[in-house]
């Protein structure tokens, strides 16, 4: 492989923001897959990822789409998805991921991915990342003319007010939300020179249990729970992210709530009725210690997340306060609020 931009390529990166900007940008929709960034040359086809290791092995369908329908010597940034029945799917993805060559070829044929163009880093013999975003997206457009599924240029607008709609009706679909790119803006890698606008919500969770951080005998995260209908309480991600000063706080805040010898816990049963933290390893960190500290399912605290993937928060949420006035049998997945679905080809098509 012989390209004017050659890999390893850190992308360039968004920080939030907490409404669509205005004035000298691009908008487009913020996928919920990896990012991938493609590297074709003639037959050799290289797909790295946010981390710089190859999703080459992965996605065999994606190289072959990509022999298909990109130019034969090109730099493609994007993202990898996969389309479920009701928009995009997470998990279907995390399942991709997988050391035997034979499940990930019989996958490629079940749960067949997609790929997703938003930028172009080089193109023939033409190093693209110094020229203005506004020039990169003109020649992706021009590049993929002839471009068919499952490769796809992601939609795009400079309307402000069209992105806050795409924003609303395109969560429907799996998405995450919009992103925004300066006109001018150079392929800076690994800065964070766009911006995102992610939808944010609260709930109300039951404190199950906590997990110790790597570094000693601290917090690491709270283990949050919801109630179902038939009563159970299910696992359904995290908060995380304190102040070291925070987490040893919560030692001693947590303490009186620590299970006794003993003592049913929801999560230390068979796991047949519910689901329960731990399972299987981290595909990403199979040394990752998913062990818990189980605690009576009284304490309640109120976080803020982005959106469900199925019965669980999509990314860790974020601790927002406790709620001692709330009762623990109150936290059900009645009170979150779900996106009206919406039709993942309208998105593509627009």
């Amino acid at each position: 492989m012989d390209l004017p931009v050659m890999p390893p390529v850190k992308p360039v990166l968004a920080k939030s923001v907490p409404d669509v900007p205005e004035g000298g940008f691009v908008y487009e929709p913020k996928w919920d897959g990896f990012r991938c960034i493609v590297f074709r040359d003639g037959d050799e086809v290289e797909l790295g990822s946010r981390n710089e290791k190859p999703l080459t092995r992965y996605f065999p369908e994606v190289v072959e789409a990509v022999r298909r329908e990109l130019p034969q010597r090109c730099v493609v940034d994007g993202e990898i998805v996969i389309a479920g029945g009701q928009g995009l799917d997470f998990e279907a993805l995390l399942q991709r991921v997988h050391p035997a060559a034979s499940r990930v070829r019989m996958l490629s044929e079940t749960t067949p991915a997609s790929f997703i163009a938003f930028d172009l880093l080089a193109l023939g013999d033409d190093a693209l990342v110094e020229r203005p975003f506004s020039e990169r997206r003109a020649l992706l457009e021009e590049a993929m003319s002839t471009s068919r599924p499952p490769v796809h240029l992601t939609p795009a607008t400079g309307d402000a007010a069209l992105a806050r709609e795409w924003f609303t009706l395109f969560e429907g679909a799996g998405l995450d939300g919009v992103v925004a790119k300066p006109l001018d803006m150079p392929y800076a890698q690994d800065q964070r020179v766009m911006r995102k606008v992610k939808h944010t919500r609260t709930a109300d969770c039951v404190v199950g249990a906590y997990r110790w951080h790597k570094s000693g005998p601290v917090v690491g995260s709270l283990v949050l729970g919801l109630y179902d209908e038939q009563g159970q309480l299910h696992h359904v991600g995290v908060a995380a992210s304190f102040p070291m000063a925070r987490r040893t706080e919560l030692v001693a805040e947590l303490e009186p709530y620590l299970l006794p010898d003993g003592e049913a816990h929801p999560w230390l049963g068979d796991g047949t009725q519910h689901r329960a933290p731990g399972g299987e390893p981290s595909r990403w960190n199979r040394d990752k210690d998913r062990s818990f500290v189980p605690l009576r399912p009284e304490l309640v605290v109120e976080v803020a997340y982005d959106h469900m993937e199925g019965s669980r928060f999509r990314h860790t949420a974020q601790l927002k306060h406790f709620r001692p006035d709330r009762d623990a049998r109150s936290c059900t997945y009645a009170q979150l609020d779900r996106p009206v679905r919406f039709d993942l080809g309208t998105v593509l098509s627009s």
